[in-house]
């Protein structure tokens, strides 16, 4: 808790007794007027104010230091989590006491409507956790049915077939990240993560007569293996369905950066500071009516669990790059 100074807690003080001060000063000015019209002495007049002061300020002192001590009181109730009857200071007045009865009131009721909240939050969870691994079955089924017979519309079919797959996995992990799933953090080969993600979307590159550039790295990086497969595989996705002429390059720097460059249509200027942002789409996601505004959103929230960085740089008509900073970084509020 930020510590106030005395002298805010002063002006905070006289703020809230500022009718008592007026009320006094209103009282020499009546005595001083009372004085003046008859013609009285006006040392008495001094004399009583200044007992009268000095006693004011006397008191005024002592009351303060004990608003000060209530006030620090306060704050610290205010910035704790919890509240409970040992927390709240003892009232001291009737009036503290219906405070306090109707704070009582109101988190007990925000108590229940967060529990009921929170009641229907696990439900939804637990209901597309099950639909996704569902609807793996048939996806599945299908997926061996269109390989059964290599023409060009089971090909078709089929890479509409993994569009599919990779909308379900997102959902999974969408649920998975908000759920608060577990990461496991070791050293990591990084070759094998980026090759793995490289023959999963073999067959979208080959479909669209997309180049693919990628030479093979020594590279090891503290990370979470999924998790950091999960990235790769959205950003190659993102790649491969942008680009429809061209090439896609995947490398790693010297200082830790996985980039992933292509040459698609890419962003437009001012949508570049939001692509990470949850539920944004962009110019280029209006455009092809299909775009969820999730991916880049999970991207950036698996980059934050991981502790890495992630970053984006493109030119509309001549492509993007997306850099993974692979160093881990403290986590930061």
């Amino acid at each position: 808790m930020k510590k106030e100074n005395l002298f805010v807690i002063l002006i905070k003080y006289i703020k809230e007794h500022r009718y008592i001060l007026l009320l006094f000063a209103a009282a020499f000015i009546i005595c001083a007027a009372v004085f003046y019209l008859y013609g009285l002495e006006s040392e008495g007049l001094y004399y009583a104010f200044g007992l009268c002061g000095a006693m004011c300020v006397t008191i005024g002192a002592f009351r303060f230091a004990h608003y000060a001590k209530r006030y620090r009181e306060r704050k610290k109730v205010i910035d704790s989590i919890t509240l409970t009857d040992e927390v709240l200071q003892r009232s001291e007045t009737p009036l503290e006491e219906d405070y306090q009865n109707m704070i009582f009131t109101l988190k007990k009721a925000l108590d229940s409507e967060i529990t009921k909240r929170d009641e229907a939050l696990r439900e939804s969870m637990e209901y597309y956790t099950t639909w996704v691994h569902q609807i793996k079955t048939p996806i599945s089924v299908i997926r061996m049915i269109l390989e059964g017979e290599d023409t060009e519309e089971h090909r078709a079919l089929s890479s509409q077939l993994f569009r599919v797959e990779q909308y379900v996995e997102m959902v999974l992990n969408y649920i998975r990240l908000g759920e608060g799933s577990d990461f496991v953090f070791k050293e990591y080969e990084l070759d094998p993560i980026i090759k793995q993600a490289v023959h999963k979307f073999a067959p979208q590159f080959i479909r669209k007569h997309i180049g693919l550039k990628y030479e093979s790295v020594h590279v090891k990086v503290i990370t979470d293996e999924k998790w950091l497969s999960f990235m790769v595989e959205q950003l190659l996705s993102n790649a491969v369905k942008y680009t429809e002429k061209g090439q896609v390059a995947i490398s790693v720097t010297d200082d830790l950066f996985l980039k992933i460059a292509d040459t698609g249509i890419g962003i437009a200027k001012e949508d570049l500071p939001r692509i990470f942002e949850k539920g944004f789409t962009g110019y280029n996601g209006r455009a092809d009516k299909k775009s969820t505004g999730l991916g880049l959103y999970l991207c950036r929230l698996t980059a934050e669990r991981l502790c890495h960085k992630i970053y984006a740089e493109s030119e509309a008509g001549k492509g993007s790059v997306f850099m993974v900073d692979l160093k881990r970084y403290e986590v930061t509020d």
